[in-house]
């Protein structure tokens, strides 16, 4: 008697930074990659602890920043998995996650964005007018960023600039208005861009083949492992004075410079771990670097304030 033995499905990989667990709460968790808040997020409370050198800062108010920082984040990514839903379940890498792999619905995913976005808007209006004006804008540009890998190479800056919010969000929630200087928080908007654009293009290494072969675009599709490496380190050399730039124009002291100085060290040794010809760790000089470069830079500043 024959008996036909039915093929075992390929094994498909758990992506970096996701929860363990099928609760609701985690498979929204890791449909909008939670861990990778710490990115952005202590640049909002940079623009915080920047605006608390002129207007003061309540509780409720750092409150407010962090609700608005994680409810837009979360429509952001929210329509990122859902624009990349039918893409994602072509890529071996991201065939698992919640839409694809059918742990979370379409419908699910709306219903969240939308949630999130009320969140959004009404965290805007508990903080001031002007940040109430200006969220429907935030919001527009962070979701457009979802598409932008359809027609341009340079969606890196794209989703720089969308986290270059950050900052001026939480300045612009504690003082009410733009900068004085107007140019500082263009400088540290720019800085945030060229260190996450720098970092994206770490990030598109991986799926370079695949974005080839679908029409996406990115850096390393246009220029090459190589070339795309030696531009991240352009961009975050960049960053780098940015931040730096950007304590000048604050009045930041001695000690955000050498959180500076150490971002600027992990920032170098991140670039150790990455090769055109090996990118085995690719994900720990992704997330775990850059982790520390946000931190790190927010914590100099604190503690500046803190002895001033």
């Amino acid at each position: 008697m024959t008996v036909l033995l039915q093929p075992k499905p390929p094994l498909v990989s758990r992506e970096g930074q996701t929860l363990r667990g099928g609760s609701l709460v985690v498979r929204y968790a890791n449909l909008v990659k939670l861990p990778h808040t710490v990115f952005a997020l202590p640049f909002a409370l940079l623009g915080v602890l920047a605006a608390a050198r002129i207007a003061p800062v309540a509780w409720t108010d750092v409150a407010w920043v962090v609700v608005a920082f994680t409810s837009a984040r979360f429509v952001a990514m929210g329509v990122n998995r859902i624009a990349d839903r039918e893409v994602d379940a072509r890529n071996p890498r991201t065939r698992a996650r919640e839409l694809p792999s059918g742990r979370l619905s379409v419908e699910q995913a709306w219903g969240a964005v939308v949630v999130a976005a009320v969140v959004f808007f009404a965290a805007a209006w508990a903080l001031n007018p002007l940040a109430l004006a200006l969220a429907p804008l935030a919001l527009l540009w962070i979701t457009i960023y979802s598409y932008t890998k359809r027609w341009t190479h340079w969606s890196h800056l794209w989703l720089g600039f969308a986290l270059a919010i950050a900052p001026a969000g939480g300045y612009i929630a504690i003082a009410g208005r733009w900068s004085d200087p107007t140019h500082a928080l263009l400088v540290i908007a720019a800085g945030v861009t060229a260190w996450v654009g720098g970092f994206d293009i770490f990030y598109a290494l991986q799926d370079v083949d695949f974005d080839r072969e679908h029409g996406l675009k990115s850096a390393a599709v246009r220029f090459g492992e190589a070339r795309s490496i030696l531009l991240a380190k352009l961009l975050h050399g960049s960053a780098i004075v940015g931040f730096a730039w950007y304590g000048v124009l604050v009045g930041f002291g001695a000690a955000y410079y050498v959180g500076v100085a150490l971002a600027a060290l992990v920032i170098a040794w991140e670039h150790r771990l990455v090769h055109p010809t090996d990118l085995s760790r690719l994900d720990r000089a992704f997330f775990t670097m850059n982790g520390l470069v946000s931190i790190i830079v927010f914590l100099g500043a604190l503690i500046d304030q803190v002895l001033a």
